[in-house]
C-alpha cells in the first residue's frame, strides 16, 4: 500500500479550517445600533472606543470599570435624539478643539440624562444645545490640563429651558455656562479653579441653591436675565483680577437670601442691576464677611433692599466705584438694618436695633474708591491715620456712602448651608511705617479725589 505524502501548506489549511475561530466582538457604535428604541445596553468592565453616536432613545449603562475612550480626537458620545440616559461610565480623552466644541458627552435633543459619570481629560465636559427638561446629575467633571482661555466649560446649556443640574463636581474648567435657558434648577453644585463658576446670560428665573463656588476667578457672573433666585449659596476665595463672588450686570428682580460671601475680593459687584425702572431687588439675611470689600457699587445703582445681612471684618464694607456717593438703595426693610461689624452706637432700650444710624464712611475707603492705585497702603498706619484724622478733623470727614437707619447690634445667626470650610483668607496686614511718607504724597497730588470726598 503507498503512503501518499501531505504537503505542510495543505496540512496548514486542514487545522486552520478545523480548529473553530472566535467571533470578534462588534465595536461600541454596533452595539448601540443593535440596541432597540427605548432599550438598554449595558457595558461590563472594559475600555471602549468613542465617537459614537446614540440616535435613538435609550438608557447606556456602565458597569464598575466602564470606560469610553475619544482616543484624543472630537467628542466622545454624541446625543442626536430625545429621552437618552447615559450613566455609569468614565468618560475621557476627547479632543482639544474649541472651534468643534469637542466634549465628553453633546446632545441635541430633548430630556437627555445625564448621571453619575467620571469625566477625564475633557475638553468640554457636558455640552447640552437645544435638549429642553434635560438631567445632569451627580457626575464628577474635569477638564485638560491647559490654560483657563483654552479650556472648554466644564457644563454648557444653550437654549435648554427646564433643565436641572444637581450634585455636580466641576474642577479647573473655564466656565459652568446657562445661556439663553429658562426656568433652570442649579441645586447643590461644586465648581472649583475655573475662570466664571457660573455664567448666567439670556435666562430667566432661574433656582440657584446650595452651590459652592470657590477658588475661581469670579464665582458668578449673572448678565442679561430676570427673576433669579440665589438661596444659601457660598461664594469663598474667588480672588482672580475681577474676584467677585457674583458680579450683577443689567439683572432685574435678584432675590438673594441665606449666601455666603466669604474671603472673595469683592463680596457681590453690581453694575445697572435692577436695570429696569421700578424694578427692586432684594438682599437678605446674608453673610458678608473677610472680603476686600463687601458690596461695590456704580454710583448709578439703584432700587436695590438690604435687610437682615451681617457685614463682618470686610477690609471695607460698601465701596462705590469712582468715589462718588451712593443713594437710592434701602439699607433697612420694615425697621429692620443690617449688622455691621464696626458699629460703634449703642442700644439703650434693648431691642436689638442701634439707637443711632451707622454711617458707612472712611475717608480712606473714599480715596481708594475714587483711586485704586491707592490700596497699596490697605491695612497701614498711613490708613488708619487717615480715618482717625477724619474723625477728629470734621473738616476732613468725606461724605456719607450709605446710612443704616437702623442697624442691628447683635449678628443675625446666617446658617451654612453648604459643608465646606472656610478659607483663611481676608485683608492682608500691612507693610508698615514705610509706607505713610508715601500714602500722604499721594493724598497730597490726589487734590480732586479729597476735595469731592470732603463735607460741604
Amino acid at each position: 500500500m503507498m503512503l501518499r505524502v501531505v504537503s505542510p501548506a495543505v496540512l496548514l489549511a486542514l487545522l486552520v479550517t478545523a480548529v473553530p475561530v472566535a467571533a470578534q466582538a462588534p465595536g461600541l457604535q454596533a452595539r448601540i445600533d443593535g440596541t432597540p428604541s427605548g432599550g438598554e445596553l449595558v457595558l461590563e468592565e472594559g475600555v471602549y472606543e468613542g465617537g459614537i453616536v446614540i440616535d435613538r432613545p435609550m438608557t447606556l449603562r456602565g458597569l464598575p470599570g466602564a470606560v469610553v475612550d475619544g482616543g484624543g480626537e472630537g467628542t466622545a458620545i454624541e446625543v442626536i435624539a430625545p429621552d437618552v440616559t447615559i450613566t455609569g461610565l468614565v468618560i475621557r480623552n476627547t479632543g482639544d478643539s474649541l472651534d468643534r466644541e469637542n466634549a465628553g458627552i453633546s446632545a441635541n435633543a430633548p430630556r437627555v440624562e445625564i448621571t453619575d459619570n467620571v469625566f477625564e481629560n475633557v475638553l468640554f465636559g457636558v455640552f447640552l444645545r437645544s435638549a429642553t427638561d434635560s438631567l445632569v446629575a451627580r457626575n464628577d467633571i474635569g477638564a485638560k490640563d491647559l490654560g483657563v482661555a483654552r479650556r472648554g466649560d466644564g457644563i454648557r446649556l444653550w437654549e435648554s429651558d427646564g433643565s436641572t443640574v444637581v450634585d455636580n463636581v466641576v474642577d479647573g474648567g473655564r466656565d459652568v455656562v446657562l445661556w439663553f435657558s429658562d426656568d433652570l434648577t442649579i441645586r447643590g453644585n461644586v465648581v472649583t479653579d475655573g475662570r466664571y463658576g457660573l455664567h448666567f446670560m439670556y435666562s430667566d428665573d432661574a433656582l440657584v441653591e446650595r452651590n459652592r463656588l470657590a477658588s475661581n476667578s469670579v464665582g458668578g457672573f449673572l448678565m442679561y436675565s430676570r427673576g433669579l433666585t440665589l438661596l444659601d449659596n457660598v461664594f469663598e476665595d474667588n480672588y482672580g483680577p475681577s474676584g467677585y463672588g457674583i458680579g450683577l450686570k443689567d439683572m432685574d428682580g435678584i432675590v438673594a437670601t441665606g449666601n455666603h460671601f466669604v474671603g472673595n475680593r469683592v463680596g457681590v459687584y453690581l453694575d445697572n442691576s435692577p436695570w429696569s425702572a421700578g424694578e427692586w431687588q432684594t438682599f437678605s439675611g446674608n453673610l458678608f464677611a473677610y472680603n476686600r470689600i463687601g458690596i461695590e457699587f456704580l454710583p448709578s445703582v439703584k432700587r436695590n433692599a438690604f435687610t437682615a445681612n451681617a457685614f463682618v471684618d470686610n477690609g471695607e464694607q460698601v465701596g462705590v466705584v469712582g468715589g462718588r456717593d451712593f443713594s437710592g438703595n434701602a439699607w433697612s426693610v420694615d425697621g429692620v438694618g443690617n449688622y455691621w461689624s464696626d458699629f460703634a452706637g449703642y442700644d439703650a432700650d434693648g431691642d436689638g436695633i442701634g439707637d443711632i444710624p451707622h454711617r458707612v464712611t472712611s475717608l480712606y475707603s473714599s480715596l481708594t474708591d475714587e483711586h485704586p492705585a491707592v490700596r497699596l497702603f490697605d491695612e497701614t498706619p498711613a490708613a488708619r491715620a487717615l480715618d482717625h484724622a477724619a474723625l477728629m478733623f470734621p473738616i476732613m470727614r468725606p461724605q456719607e456712602k450709605v446710612t443704616d437707619e437702623a442697624p442691628l447690634v447683635r449678628r443675625p445667626a446666617i446658617r451654612r448651608a453648604v459643608d465646606a470650610p472656610t478659607p483663611n483668607s481676608g485683608p492682608l496686614v500691612g507693610v508698615g511705617l514705610l509706607f505713610v511718607g508715601g500714602a500722604a504724597a499721594l493724598i497730597l497730588t490726589s487734590r480732586r479725589g479729597v476735595r469731592g470726598g470732603m463735607a460741604a
